[in-house]
């Protein structure tokens, strides 16, 4: 078996990725830029490209970077929580429900904003959480809780969630094309107000993962073993779960359903640097947030100037790569 790669290294590495990602973005984009305007417009202060490169371009790329670290620390969270490499929020029904409630708010007609958000993203945020709560509530069995029980529960949810947003889609044809935004994700439409709804979420969540990480850690030894060694394992189990299902319904109200994210990242970081959790939640969240920026250039690159989904990006590059990582391993 393979060392784990050393953890500054893949730090290190990920920085350079991330500085590279983001220059890029901020270059290449529908109104011709060089390196020169961006230059002249960080040092010179230059009002010209102000627009371009900080309400378009950077926007974007904070937008898409916030969301992807949200994504993969939910399923860092996720995978510990079940003890499942497979685990990512779609498991609990999260995803699935924060879509219903997007295309049903489409199908209502309800396109108003309230204190600047979009009332589709509030629908959205709280459909998802509702859905996780109620599957939640619904594993609960005489007090007795399961993990086993909530997984199975989450998924039968998330697919009938899924089943009354196809049907709202076969009832308000006409809708389809907005709800498509929902259903395959994209920063597109991103604006400061979404950066700053999302960025104070992530860091609470950050911060709550890698304060209870040495907790998360006992749970691999089952929640016997960790009550023993002291671990208040109810407390946080709710805990995560929590800040997992925040995590992915707040990027699903901002960017919609962005699949793969949650699932591939977190499981190469954890092969790359092993199983400690203080590290595996952050690193985490800083691959996430590299690999949706990446993806997001694409998106706009590839068939410029038309641009696609984020998550026809994300799901053509994780799935090879997670194939690769899982039979890598085995």
């Amino acid at each position: 078996m393979k060392t784990p790669l050393k953890k500054p290294v893949l730090l290190l590495a990920l920085l350079a990725l991330l500085a590279l990602t983001i220059g890029l973005s901020l270059l290449i984009g529908p109104a011709p830029t060089s390196g020169r305007d961006l230059w002249n417009f960080l040092v010179q202060g230059d009002k010209t490209y102000a627009t371009i490169f900080l309400d378009l371009r950077l926007c974007r790329v904070i937008l898409a970077f916030l969301v992807g670290a949200c994504l993969s620390l939910s399923g860092a969270i996720l995978q510990g929580y079940f003890q499942n490499p497979l685990a990512d929020p779609f498991v609990v029904g999260v995803s699935s429900g924060a879509s219903f409630g997007a295309v049903l708010c489409l199908a209502l007609g309800f396109q108003t904003v309230v204190l600047g958000v979009p009332v589709q993203s509030l629908f959205a945020f709280a459909t998802g959480f509702a859905l996780v709560i109620a599957v939640y509530l619904l594993s609960q069995r005489k007090t007795v809780f399961k993990v086993e029980t909530l997984l199975l529960t989450g998924i039968s949810a998330g697919a009938l969630a899924s089943s009354f947003t196809s049907f709202l889609l076969f009832l308000r044809s006409d809708s389809f094309e907005q709800a498509v935004f929902w259903l395959l994700g994209s920063v597109q439409l991103a604006d400061w107000r979404q950066v700053i709804t999302i960025a104070p979420q992530f860091l609470a969540c950050l911060f709550l993962a890698q304060w209870l990480a040495k907790d998360m850690n006992l749970l691999v030894f089952g929640d016997e073993a960790a009550r023993s060694l002291g671990s208040p394992v109810e407390r946080v189990r709710k805990a995560y779960l929590a800040a997992a299902t925040l995590l992915a319904a707040v990027s699903v109200s901002v960017a919609g359903i962005i699949g793969f994210v949650g699932l591939v990242v977190p499981h190469g970081v954890r092969l790359l640097i092993g199983p400690d959790h203080r590290y595996l939640f952050a690193l985490s969240s800083l691959a996430g947030g590299v690999f949706l920026v990446a993806c997001d250039l694409l998106a706009r690159t590839l068939l410029s100037p038309t641009e696609l989904p984020i998550g026809i990006i994300t799901a053509a590059l994780g799935a090879p790569i997670f194939i690769y990582l899982l039979h890598k391993r085995t």
